[in-house]
């Protein structure tokens, strides 16, 4: 994520690692790879009903806004909360 942070999004790595380790605790999130603006998670227990996922994906939104903002059509919290139920990727890039 670089020194600063990801791009247009906020500068304080420290917060962003510290939903990283919340995550790690709760679903075994693991970094597999990290870039200047890239973040890429294994997950070893993703959230497995819609209501969980939904709650998992308005974190996601909070976290990262261009990961559901400009991913995969349509650009709506329930449809991206659809496509990581179950999920044992997460990835996510600040633009």
């Amino acid at each position: 994520m670089g020194r600063a942070g990801p791009c247009n999004h906020g500068s304080d790595t420290a917060k962003l690692s510290a939903v990283v380790r919340g995550w790690e605790h709760r679903f075994g999130a693991r970094v597999v790879t990290v870039g200047f603006s890239t973040l890429h998670l294994g997950i070893a227990t993703p959230p497995g009903s819609e209501h969980e996922a939904l709650l998992v994906a308005a974190e996601h939104l909070a976290f990262c806004p261009d990961t559901i903002r400009q991913s995969s059509r349509p650009y709506t919290l329930a449809a991206y909360a659809e496509r990581i139920a179950g999920a044992h990727r997460w990835d996510f890039w600040w633009d």
